[in-house]
């Protein structure tokens, strides 16, 4: 059995899929993009400003959820210039100061609306 998340804290999806999914004591959140669930605008900003708002977005659907990123084990992470590595890496930190989740880290050619960073995550509930 699944169960579809949707919360208002989050950006809605901007196509045909669901911003999570509860199965089998796993939350499974799709890709997460810096825009302002609030105004649903893109934020402008360097990539630190914008993994900062992909983590309140990711954080706000795993709470809905039932969970949290204290309970995430994998998160992909998209950069579209890997030389924004090291200034991703000092927000990501922030988000996950002590055990951290499993992660890959993937340049990118583009991502949805040219934004600078995607990612998703897999947490237990």
């Amino acid at each position: 059995m699944k169960e579809i998340i949707a919360t208002a804290n989050a950006p809605k999806a901007i196509g045909p899929y669901s911003q999570a999914v509860k199965a089998n004591g796993f939350v499974f959140v799709s890709g997460q993009i810096p825009i302002d669930p609030a105004s649903g605008d893109v934020l402008v900003g360097d990539v630190g400003q914008q993994t900062a708002r992909v983590l309140d977005n990711l954080k706000a659907i795993l709470e809905a959820a039932g969970s949290s990123l204290e309970r995430a084990v994998k998160v992909s992470v998209f950069l579209k210039d890997m030389g924004e590595f090291t200034l991703m890496n000092e927000v990501y930190t922030k988000y996950f100061p002590q055990n951290p989740p499993a992660r890959a880290t993937i340049e990118v050619a583009r991502l949805p609306k040219d934004v600078g960073i995607e990612m998703d995550l897999i947490a237990l509930v």
